[in-house]
C-alpha cells in the first residue's frame, strides 16, 4: 500500500511540474472540441411503419391441389436483401442523390453512407417492419424512406410469374423427353414379345416353371384317367369273356372289389411318381403292392367262378356289355391321345426350361424400365398443372397484403446529434490529453523529486538534503501563479457549465 501511494505521489509531482502545460492543451483540446460539437449539423430520422398481412383465406382451400407460396419466407428474403447494393442504387436515383456523386470514389462513399444510415427493424412474429433513415435534410429522408417502403412493397410481387412460366416450360422439356422414352421403351418390349413369343409367360398362366408345373400335372390327371379307362374296359371284356366262355353255362363274374383297389394304387402310385423318385419308400411299397394285386387278378382270371344270375348269359345283356366296351374303347383312345399331347408339351417346356428364365427376366426388365418411365410421365403432367396453378395463385396480390400503419413524414424536430453527451466526452477528452501531455514531458525531462528517487536511481546512499528557501519575492510569484492556475481551471469548468446550460436550453437541438 505504501509503494502504491509513493507512487501516486510522485505521479501527482511529476505532472504538477508541468502543471501550466497540462492546463494549455486542456483549453486548446477542449476548445477546438466544443467548436467542432457545435458546429455539427442537425440530424432529422425520418420513419415509417409496415403491417405485413400473410394470412389468407386462399391457402387452406388450395392445400393438397398445388404448392402454395410460403408468404413468411417471401417477407423474410425481401427483408434480408432490402439493403442489398442495387436497391441503395436504385433509391439513390429516385431521390436524385447520384447527381452528387462525379467520380466512382465518390459514388462508392455515397453508397457507404446511405446504407450507413437506413435501418429495418422488425420481428417476423408480429409482421411489422420499421424502416428509418438519418438524414441532414427532413425532406430527404422522407423521400429515402419513401423509396425504400415502395421497394420492399413492390418486391413481394416481382418475378413470381416469370419463375412460373420457367418451372412450366422446363416441366414440358422434361415432358418431351420421357415421352419419347416411353415410345422407345414400348418399341423395345414389343420386339421383344414378337422374338420371344413361345418363352413368355401367359397373362393368366403366371412364370415359365409355373406353366411347367401345370403342365406335369395335367399329364400326370391325363395318365391316370387313361389308367382308370383302361382298368374299365379290361374289366368288360373279362366280363364279356366270362359270359362268353364254354362249361356249364354260367357266366363268369370278375372281382370288383379287386379292381377298385387296383385302380386306387395305381392313382396313389402316380401321384406319389409326381412329387418324389422311383427309390423312394413310398412308391417302392406301393408298387409291390400293385403287383401283388395283379398277380392275384391273374390268379383268380384262371380260375373263373360262375355267376349266380341266372339271367346273364341273355343276349340283351351282353349287347349292353358290348356297348359298354366300345364306349370304353373310344375313352381309352381319347385319353391316349390327350396323354400324348400332354407329353409333347411337358417335353417342349422342358427343352426350354434354360432359356425361359433368362427371357422371363430381361421382360422384367423391360417391363420396370417402361413402368418407371410411365410412372415419371403422370407425375410430370400432373406437377406441370399444379405449376400453372402455382403461377396462377402467386400473380394474385391477395396472397401478401402490405398496410402502411404510419406514412413517412418530415420530421421538424432533429434526433441528433447528442451534444450534451459529445460536449461532456470533448472535455474528459481534453483533461486526459492534459494530464497525458504533462506526463510525457516528465518523462522526457526526468528530475528526482525525492531522496528515496535518487538513491533508488544511483544506488549510492543519500548523506543529506538542503531545503529551498524562497524569498519574499519568489513566495508572491508562487501565490500569483497557483491563483492563475486555479483561475484557468475554474474558467474551463465554467465555460464547460455554460456549454451544458445552453444545449439544456435547446433540447431540440440534441
Amino acid at each position: 500500500m505504501a509503494e502504491i501511494t509513493a507512487a501516486l505521489l510522485t505521479f501527482l509531482k511529476a505532472i504538477g511540474k508541468y502543471r501550466w502545460h497540462a492546463v494549455v492543451i486542456t483549453w486548446v483540446v477542449a476548445i477546438v472540441g466544443w467548436a467542432v460539437v457545435l458546429k455539427l449539423p442537425n440530424q432529422y430520422e425520418a420513419s415509417a411503419r409496415v403491417y405485413v398481412d400473410t394470412q389468407t383465406i386462399l391457402k387452406p382451400l388450395l392445400s393438397g391441389m398445388t404448392t402454395v407460396p410460403n408468404v413468411n419466407q417471401q417477407v423474410m428474403f425481401m427483408r434480408r436483401t432490402l439493403l442489398s447494393r442495387p436497391n441503395v442504387e436504385r433509391v439513390m436515383r429516385m431521390v436524385d442523390l447520384d447527381v452528387k456523386a462525379t467520380t466512382a470514389k465518390e459514388q462508392e462513399e455515397l453508397v457507404s453512407e446511405v446504407t450507413s444510415r437506413i435501418k429495418l427493424s422488425g420481428t417476423e412474429r408480429d409482421d411489422i417492419y420499421t424502416i428509418s433513415y438519418t438524414a441532414n435534410d427532413p425532406k430527404l429522408g422522407k423521400d429515402v424512406v419513401q423509396a425504400f417502403l415502395q421497394i420492399f412493397v413492390e418486391g413481394s410481387f416481382g418475378g413470381k410469374k416469370q419463375d412460373s412460366d420457367k418451372a412450366v416450360q422446363f416441366i414440358d422439356d422434361q415432358i418431351r423427353n420421357y415421352e419419347e422414352k416411353l415410345a422407345a421403351a414400348e418399341n423395345s418390349l414389343k420386339e421383344f414379345k414378337i422374338r420371344n413369343a413361345g418363352l413368355l409367360p401367359s397373362s393368366g398362366g403366371g412364370d415359365f416353371t409355373t406353366r411347367l408345373m401345370s403342365a406335369t400335372e395335367s399329364l400326370n390327371s391325363a395318365r391316370l384317367e387313361l389308367a382308370e379307362a383302361e382298368q374299365a374296359r379290361n374289366a368288360i371284356r373279362r366280363r364279356i369273356s366270362g359270359r362268353s366262355s364254354p362249361g356249364d353255362g354260367a357266366p363268369i363274374v370278375a372281382n370288383p372289389e379287386l379292381d377298385a383297389r387296383i385302380a386306387a394304387v395305381t392313382k396313389t402310385l402316380d401321384s406319389l411318381r409326381t412329387q418324389y423318385t422311383e427309390a423312394h419308400p413310398d412308391i417302392v411299397a406301393n408298387a409291390r403292392l400293385l403287383d401283388q394285386l395283379i398277380e392275384r387278378r391273374k390268379t383268380e382270371a384262371k380260375n373263373p367262378r360262375a355267376s349266380a344270375d341266372p339271367g346273364a348269359g341273355y343276349s340283351p345283356m351282353l349287347q349292353q356289355l358290348n356297348v359298354a366296351l366300345a364306349d370304353a374303347e373310344a375313352r381309352v383312345a381319347s385319353l391316349q391321345a390327350r396323354v400324348s399331347e400332354h407329353s409333347m408339351r411337358v417335353e417342349q417346356l422342358r427343352a426350354r426350361s434354360e432359356q425361359a428364365p433368362e427371357v422371363e427376366a430381361q421382360l422384367a426388365q423391360l417391363n420396370r424400365d417402361y413402368e418407371v418411365n410411365r410412372e415419371n410421365h403422370q407425375k410430370l403432367l400432373a406437377r406441370r398443372e399444379s405449376a400453372k396453378l402455382s403461377g396462377d395463385l402467386s400473380s394474385v396480390t391477395d396472397m401478401l397484403t402490405f398496410r402502411v400503419i404510419d406514412p413517412p413524414t418530415a420530421p421538424t424536430m432533429p434526433s441528433g446529434p447528442n451534444r450534451l453527451r459529445l460536449f461532456s466526452l470533448v472535455f474528459v477528452i481534453a483533461l486526459g490529453a492534459g494530464l497525458a501531455a504533462a506526463f510525457l514531458m516528465s518523462q522526457v525531462r526526468p528530475t528526482f523529486l525525492s531522496r528515496a528517487a535518487l538513491q533508488e536511481a544511483s544506488g549510492l546512499p543519500i548523506l543529506g538534503s538542503i531545503s529551498m528557501n524562497w524569498t519574499s519575492e519568489q513566495t508572491i510569484r508562487r501565490k500569483r501563479r497557483l491563483i492563475g492556475l486555479g483561475t484557468a481551471v475554474l474558467l474551463l469548468l465554467g465555460l464547460y457549465g455554460a456549454g451544458v446550460a445552453a444545449i439544456l436550453a435547446r433540447p431540440a437541438g440534441m
